[in-house]
């Protein structure tokens, strides 16, 4: 994550970075590797950079400066199901993202002789331009000295979790599959990507896209959208276990190493 100013702009996720290593896709060429890694990107902007989904928390002056977030991902394999892990992968780096805590810091003018009283020019040029009873501006900011890294983003809780419906039949009675392979991935004709939320405040359908030539019956769509609702949030109570206990772990290390200073 990398601090950048900008001015009159809405604080959030930039568009993620997404790249493919060859090897990952060796059948492919150059162009078509590419073409692939777009599709990818166009598919987690479209989601994670949603309005919904922007910390209010990156905010370090208001309209004046604020933290910029980046989503670097890389894939290095593929061994089917890719939409799925890259989601994963996005949601655990997002998860524990850290915004550091600030202060601010005012710029203020050196008292004069006359103390805060209100010093006017005077005809001749002498005396102080500056009004005391002004109330300065926070103009700049500084990191705090802590152990913490900082404050976890606002909406760690709503990062979405993606389940791949890889569908064998799409009519009345649909029926689908999960965790398909690169072959089942090529024989079947329609992928349906569901992106659930899942908060406090409750589950939220984030996005969805369906994948290959064809179409699905509306008849058959809330069967769809129970079986993935059931299936990412088992997915996504498995990840936050693990999040969590890889949270608690870092933190008192951190704590640990910051003492010994």
């Amino acid at each position: 994550m990398c601090w950048r100013e900008r001015v009159w702009m809405v604080e959030g996720l930039c568009p993620p970075f997404l790249a493919s290593s060859p090897a990952a896709y060796p059948h492919l060429s150059s162009t078509a590797l590419d073409d692939l890694s777009y599709d990818m990107t166009i598919i987690l902007n479209q989601c994670l950079s949603h309005p919904s989904l922007h910390p209010k928390n990156l905010t370090i002056s208001p309209r004046r400066k604020s933290w910029s977030l980046n989503l670097d991902i890389m894939v290095l394999s593929d061994s089917g199901n890719v939409y799925d892990a890259l989601f994963l992968a996005a949601r655990s780096a997002l998860w524990d993202a850290k915004v550091p805590k600030t202060r601010s810091v005012q710029y203020q003018p050196k008292s004069n002789i006359l103390g805060d009283q209100d010093v006017e020019m005077s005809a001749d040029g002498s005396g102080s331009i500056f009004n005391t009873r002004e109330v300065a501006k926070a103009a700049d900011f500084e990191l705090a000295d802590y152990w913490d890294e900082g404050e976890p983003l606002e909406v760690n809780q709503e990062w979405p979790v993606c389940v791949t419906l890889n569908l064998v039949s799409a009519k009345l009675l649909p029926t689908y599959f999960l965790d398909a392979t690169p072959h089942e991935e090529a024989s079947i004709p329609l992928r349906l990507l569901l992106l659930f939320s899942f908060s406090p405040s409750g589950t939220r359908l984030q996005s969805m896209r369906l994948m290959g030539d064809g179409e699905i019956q509306l008849e058959s769509m809330t069967q769809l959208l129970e079986g993935g609702e059931n299936h990412a949030r088992k997915l996504f109570e498995a990840l936050e276990k693990k999040l969590e206990e890889e949270d608690l772990r870092r933190n008192q290390k951190a704590q640990a190493k910051f003492d010994l200073r």
